[in-house]
């Protein structure tokens, strides 16, 4: 799966999911209106784009954000994907 595919995967889930988590996936456009405050990663992850969105939202909470937007993700045998937080 190339990244382009992972990242528009991991897009829709979130899109789907919002509502069931405080942090909420965020597109590049609605990011311009948020302060960044870091990143996060998740690696090694052998399940679903859906758990990789799930890792990342947890520790996006972890770190107090309130939106995060995937900004690096693909799959090499695992799932790497990293997140921009913002508050």
């Amino acid at each position: 799966m190339n990244v382009k595919t992972t990242i528009a995967t991991l897009s829709i889930l979130s899109a789907l999911s919002f509502g069931a988590f405080a942090a909420e996936s965020v597109n590049s456009q609605q990011a311009q209106n948020l302060q960044s405050i870091g990143s996060v990663s998740v690696s090694g992850v052998a399940g679903s784009p859906m758990q990789i969105n799930d890792e990342l939202n947890a520790k996006a909470e972890q770190q107090g954000a309130s939106a995060y937007r995937v900004i690096e993700a693909y799959n090499n045998g695992n799932y790497h994907a990293t997140a921009e937080l913002y508050k």
